[in-house]
């Protein structure tokens, strides 16, 4: 009821409705700050918590399920987080088609459906075409961070930006990094630790023009 309550008394504060035209991020903050995109929010926790650490920054969250919607509406309301948008949107069509070239400063993707079964890998979400457009929406020295709790996802990604020329790996021995303080734990993470699972931070920077 509070995730609904959420969705239609807040949606007006911190929503975007898409209506499927070309926007840049001044138009949807008001101002020229750094953008921070955030793909798949899920529950909004880890974006709430870095958004209220960071508020010189603009960001911009996409997700699909609106309870994880509501979530957050209640989340930004309770911290004030006048710098945080929210869309309901697919993120491909987003960056396809509405988001400008190299207009955002850094993308955050947490823990995205990894479609374990051998079978249903073309359905992820990261793949070559998906990689090569981010990197155009990313500035120069953009920087792209991923967590999954998938080590075969987490090293098929590994492989495939290492591959990249667009990107460079900022781990020192070209793998993964260790979870940085910016990005908190989430509840499923520490439930997952406490099982013995694992998770995976990749971070790489953006290098030159995209062909």
């Amino acid at each position: 009821r509070a995730q609904q309550r959420a969705l239609t008394e807040l949606w007006g504060r911190f929503g975007i409705e898409n209506d499927h035209s070309p926007f840049t991020p001044s138009d949807l903050f008001g101002r020229n700050a750094p953008l921070v995109l955030e793909i798949g929010f899920g529950d909004g926790e880890s974006l709430a918590f870095m958004a209220s650490a960071n508020p010189d920054a603009n960001y911009l969250g996409l997700e699909v399920h609106r309870p994880g919607i509501g979530h957050l509406l209640l989340r930004a309301d309770q911290l004030g987080l006048t710098h945080l948008r929210i869309m309901c949107a697919d993120a491909v069509e987003i960056l396809e088609r509405q988001l400008p070239d190299e207009s955002v400063d850094r993308i955050q993707i947490f823990f995205p459906d990894p479609w374990p079964k051998t079978r249903h890998h073309k359905r992820r979400l990261i793949q070559s075409a998906f990689i090569t457009l981010l990197a155009q929406k990313l500035k120069l020295a953009g920087q792209l961070h991923i967590a999954t709790d998938c080590p075969g996802y987490a090293h098929s990604i590994l492989d495939l930006l290492n591959a990249t020329p667009e990107w460079i790996n900022m781990s020192a021995d070209g793998g993964f990094i260790p979870r940085p303080d910016c990005r908190p734990l989430t509840k499923f993470e520490r439930r997952g630790q406490r099982l013995g699972h694992g998770v995976w931070d990749l971070l790489f920077t953006r290098q030159k023009r995209s062909e």
